[in-house]
């Protein structure tokens, strides 16, 4: 079976359990987010994600995926889950495909809300939070990597994490180098190009200062905990 016809699978899976997922939401007022370093994106609501790096460029994709990861913090996680990652009780966002098919069904949902007999199950947040927002928060939950993604590199990763928490790193350019390769293979779950896994952040991060050693052992210490 094809990842695609899976991912379709899926996309209509969740929308059919809008129609009776009960989410209890509660009165959680939505949180502003900071969205003035992204590129303008004009008044009508867009039906596809402008913030995709092959239409903005790298950096400023990158930018999206950091405000959108923190507008879904504030936001989203309590009902959808830490990283994306659903518990089960609501509808699993990682799925939706990266392209128009799912954005229209976000950016939707985003935008009006859903109640269901006369209560609110989710908040509309279109109006408060704004267009940005919401496509800062599709490109983050979009690079989200599938379950399992970093099984295959986890002994190598904790070998790489351990070296870097040492201080003392004998190659930094091979070791960076590594995670990039490893980042290229990390799969996500909406079929988007890239991951914005914790080895692509490692990657990012560094350098031949020490100091950016530790950050990228913390990094990975986090993201391999939680994969476990």
């Amino acid at each position: 079976m094809s990842a695609n016809i899976i991912r379709g699978g899926v996309a209509a899976f969740i929308l059919m359990a809008t129609t009776s997922l009960v989410i209890a939401h509660g009165d959680v007022a939505p949180q502003p987010v900071n969205t003035d370093a992204l590129p303008e994106v004009g008044e009508e609501w867009l039906t596809e994600n402008p913030y995709r790096e092959a239409k903005i460029g790298h950096e400023a994709w990158l930018k999206a995926v950091e405000i959108g990861a923190s507008g879904y913090t504030q936001n989203c996680a309590r009902c959808h889950g830490l990283g994306a990652v659903s518990g089960g009780l609501a509808p699993d966002l990682r799925f939706l495909e990266a392209e128009e098919v799912g954005d229209e069904w976000f950016v939707e949902r985003f935008r009006h809300g859903y109640t269901q007999d006369g209560t609110t199950k989710m908040p509309a947040f279109g109006d408060i939070l704004g267009q940005k927002a919401a496509w800062a928060i599709r490109t983050y939950v979009e690079t989200r990597p599938e379950d399992g993604a970093l099984d295959a590199h986890a002994k190598r990763l904790h070998e790489i994490r351990d070296e870097l928490g040492s201080g003392k790193v004998a190659d930094t350019g091979a070791i960076k180098k590594e995670l990039e390769t490893i980042a290229t293979e990390v799969k996500t779950a909406s079929g988007a190009p890239v991951a914005d896994s914790v080895t692509y952040e490692a990657a990012r991060i560094l350098s031949d200062k020490p100091e950016s050693w530790k950050k990228a052992a913390e990094v990975l210490t986090v993201g391999l905990s939680a994969t476990q």
